[in-house]
């Protein structure tokens, strides 16, 4: 499927149209990407991101009165290839082929995880369990901002769960319009704010979609154009947040974005221990056999179970350790370091 060459044709052919003026041009451009497209059309009608370019250049010569009949544009030459990927690896809006055409290597990635009381997992596979009542940012960079909003597990405690998420994609040149994604509890949706479930109408809009993996419980929102895939789960009164992030688009922050709890964790101020103290409600003992039967390994994982469930009373907490879990297990690039033991 040739759908990304028909993509880069078509940016490169608009990068430079501006102002009024543009309009000829612009549809002789569109009526070029739409020829592309359709000659792609055999073998690319499975893929989505063809689809997605199929409506967007439609809604493209409604919106800019272009006709359908009328000159195309001649295809550019292509570059010679400077590798055996070729040119067509390097489309600016999937993060990977880019970054593998440029550098000749597959990128890194860092995973980092916020899930029960909440607990983090930061990039650097530091773990802490934090009290952060209020909003808190678990990211705050060149290309993502991610909030979590925590509240008292039950009323009297020191524990505090997530109960809201906010995740801001930032604009992004050919690729995507601003999005925002916010989740709440009862209410995990498999849309943005505005009710999309990709990028917007840029060519590459596709490279930004949202999956329902569970319905009200479990959505995994990929945004290929940074190489980052993120998990939003509810797990009985609280919410989860997972990501695997490109170590390139991680680390694209300034020394005043410095409170990111993904980054450096929790602030000291905030950290707790994970032995409960005082009266639970739920013997050690039991919440230990509870957790246990979801998480074999007494890792950090189990211990925060075993935490959460005691403190809070609520069974749902093994779930939300077991997912934070599952996800690691995916989004980890060194399997070794699945478990954290403390």
């Amino acid at each position: 499927c040739k759908i990304l060459r028909c993509n880069s044709e078509y940016v490169a052919a608009t990068l430079h149209l501006r102002g009024p003026g543009r309009g000829a041009a612009f549809c002789t451009a569109l009526r070029s990407y739409s020829l592309c497209t359709r000659r792609t059309a055999r073998t690319c009608r499975g893929d989505l991101a063809f689809h997605s370019a199929v409506h967007g250049i439609e809604d493209l010569m409604i919106q800019n009165n272009c006709s359908k009949e009328g000159p195309t544009a001649p295809p550019r030459p292509r570059p010679p290839a400077s590798n055996s990927h070729g040119f067509e690896s390097l489309d600016i809006c999937n993060y990977e082929r880019s970054f593998l055409y440029k550098h000749g290597r597959p990128p890194g990635f860092q995973h980092c995880a916020a899930f029960g009381d909440p607990h983090i997992r930061t990039f650097h596979n530091d773990f802490h369990t934090c009290r952060v009542e209020g909003s808190w940012p678990l990211l705050d960079n060149d290309y993502l901002f991610v909030q979590a909003t925590s509240s008292p597990v039950a009323k009297g405690s020191n524990a505090t769960v997530t109960s809201k998420l906010t995740i801001i994609f930032k604009n992004m040149k050919e690729c995507i319009d601003q999005k925002v994604y916010q989740a709440e509890l009862d209410n995990v949706p498999a849309a943005f704010q505005d009710g999309s479930v990709n990028g917007g109408p840029r060519p590459g809009g596709s490279s930004l979609v949202i999956w329902e993996r569970s319905p009200g419980r479990h959505v995994e929102i990929r945004a290929d154009y940074i190489g980052t895939t993120i998990a939003v789960r509810q797990a009985g009164r609280q919410l989860s947040f997972s990501i695997r992030a490109a170590e390139e688009v991680a680390q694209a922050f300034t020394e005043e974005q410095d409170l990111q709890l993904c980054v450096g964790g929790c602030p000291h101020s905030q950290r707790m221990s994970r032995s409960p103290h005082g009266r639970g409600r739920v013997p050690t003992e039991t919440a230990r056999a509870l957790c246990r039967e979801m998480l074999p390994v007494e890792d950090v994982y189990f211990q925060s179970c075993v935490f959460d469930v005691v403190t809070s009373g609520d069974t749902n907490f093994t779930m939300a350790a077991h997912g934070a879990l599952e996800d690691a297990r995916l989004f980890l690039p060194d399997a070794e370091k699945l478990h954290i033991f403390q």
